[in-house]
């Protein structure tokens, strides 16, 4: 019934909070959430918003559109990143480290898909969504760190779009050996539940790495952006497509939930936020479990095993 009350009668607030000197980083911005979020970036004065895309001639359309609705050019550009690819994703955290500062990195690419495939030796769900996806936070942490130092007037945010769909699953695959590997097994793989695992092992991987950043003044927090009209469904169910005509969204009001996180301070610190606001008590019961702790611990030490093993050194931070 939350969820219900949310989607009908729950409307994000409108962005109007200045980004003026910042830049800021929107994985996945060429359509949907990540486009709209940096819409509102650009309209709220932003100096640099990157467009981190996998296809980039579609970059440059949300650029143009994005310059045209605001009126604002030279603002947005266009980097290609692929989070399928652990090679893409380096690349991109090396161009990115040498820009003069991030106050923002909103990391909002993801996929969802019913078919098994692999990515980097990896399930192509868990690549993209968990391993890329806290790969680059990681590998841009010290940027983040660095512009808090050097910028005392700013707080840098990293930002995870994770989603509801996380208490859709008990992640069952944390009682195996290795989760994933568990994950890896075309031969058990449950496709249904491929992303709300991935969301829930986002989840679980910021509650505990949030604590090891208490004094970097950078804050990482996740967020829920609803049930929202946008493209992440094109792969999934018929359940999927018939919620959304019901219940969903538009895609510039769930936008403003992407801006919400990258707004509010050190109470959405490790946090969860849903309609814009802090509200760790809309986690799935599994998150907050003795199961749940123990899940936690054990995926991060795994997925910092994968982490460490394409890119030596990169969890130092920690």
């Amino acid at each position: 019934m939350g969820v219900l009350y949310s989607q009908l009668f729950v409307t994000p607030r409108y962005p109007t909070e200045s980004f003026a000197d910042q830049i800021i980083i929107v994985t996945g911005s060429n359509v949907g959430l990540g486009l709209e979020a940096a819409r509102h970036f650009c309209r709220c004065n932003a100096k640099m918003v990157v467009l981190a895309v996998r296809n980039v001639a579609a970059g440059e359309k949300a650029k143009q559109s994005i310059e045209e609705s605001t009126g604002r050019t030279d603002v947005c550009e266009v980097w290609e990143l692929d989070l399928a690819s652990y090679a893409s994703v380096k690349a991109f955290a090396q161009r990115a480290s040498k820009l003069p500062r991030i106050d923002v990195l909103l990391e909002n690419a993801g996929i969802l898909t019913l078919n098994f495939s692999l990515a980097e030796g990896h399930e192509r769900t868990i690549t993209v969504n968990v391993i890329s996806t806290f790969m680059l936070g990681m590998l841009l942490l010290p940027k983040l760190k660095a512009t808090a130092k050097e910028i005392p007037s700013t707080k840098p945010h990293w930002t995870i779009v994770s989603s509801e769909v996380h208490a859709w699953t008990n992640l069952p695959e944390w009682k195996s050996s290795n989760t994933f590997e568990a994950l890896d097994d075309p031969k058990n793989a449950k496709m249904q539940a491929r992303y709300p695992t991935s969301k829930l092992l986002e989840v679980l991987v910021v509650r505990e790495i949030a604590s090891k950043l208490a004094d970097s003044r950078v804050i990482l927090n996740m967020l829920n952006p609803g049930l929202c009209h946008s493209e992440l469904a094109r792969e999934g169910s018929w359940r999927v497509w018939f919620l959304k005509l019901v219940l969903a969204r538009t895609t510039e009001v769930g936008g403003r939930t992407l801006v919400a996180a990258a707004t509010v301070d050190d109470e959405s610190h490790g946090a969860y936020m849903t309609d814009g606001k802090v509200n760790n008590e809309a986690l799935g019961a599994f998150v907050t479990s003795e199961d749940g702790e123990k899940a936690q611990k054990k995926v991060w030490t795994e997925l910092k095993e994968i982490l460490e093993k394409v890119q030596p050194g990169i969890a130092s931070s920690f």
